[in-house]
């Protein structure tokens, strides 16, 4: 008969539960929000701040406290190894990416600048789309490894992480991966809708958080 997990390990679920919310659900469903929602609507970046702040932000800060509080417990050093260093990575780009988010959305260049550039649209947008795909990735990778080595590097390994999280987590990222790279196929469309509205506009502004 299986022994119940003690409060470390159940401590230690928890904080993979609310990462993976936060990084593998919550910020691809952002992208994803506007990814194809630009494509057919206007009013596509609200729902993409609200999910990327405020249901994706409480998360990246809960699960960067518990696993803080998990290496008080452990007795182990802060930021010893890989997981955490990653971890710590994750959480400024986080901030760096919503500040950015705010940067491209209230602060305008004249259009006389962004009808110089190649696309009509300033470089920290471009910045702003590979930072979150960047981010998207490495939560990826931090996930991965925190279920096939850190689990059982941490809590010893009494409860070994069930096949079935693993083959839900590979079936799940592929899934999310699949939908992004299908949405690429608007690109087209997407670039046809500015180059007209730029033309009827002699002045006009890009909402356009990423691009990509």
């Amino acid at each position: 008969m299986a022994t119940p997990l003690s409060p470390f390990e159940n401590k230690a679920r928890i904080h993979a539960h609310l990462g993976f919310f936060a990084f593998v659900v919550g910020l691809p469903l952002g992208i994803l929000i506007s990814r194809y929602l630009r494509t057919f609507t206007k009013h596509w970046f609200w729902p993409h701040a609200i999910v990327n702040l405020f249901f994706v932000g409480p998360l990246v800060f809960a699960t960067f406290a518990l696993g803080y509080q998990l290496v008080n417990t452990s007795g182990i050093p802060h930021f010893f190894d890989v997981h955490q260093k990653v971890g710590l990575a994750l959480l400024i780009l986080y901030i760096i990416q919503v500040c950015l988010g705010v940067f491209i959305h209230f602060i305008k260049l004249p259009a006389s600048v962004t009808a110089r550039i190649p696309g009509g649209r300033p470089p920290q947008n471009y910045l702003h789309g590979l930072l979150g795909l960047s981010i998207v990735l490495l939560a990826c990778w931090q996930t991965h490894y925190g279920l096939w080595h850190e689990w059982a590097f941490i809590t010893g390994n009494a409860h070994p992480v069930n096949w079935r999280c693993k083959h839900f987590w590979l079936g799940f990222v592929t899934a999310v991966w699949a939908i992004y790279l299908l949405g690429l196929l608007l690109l087209p469309r997407q670039y046809k809708q500015e180059r007209q509205n730029r033309k009827e506009k002699s002045e006009g502004s890009n909402d356009g958080v990423p691009l990509i």
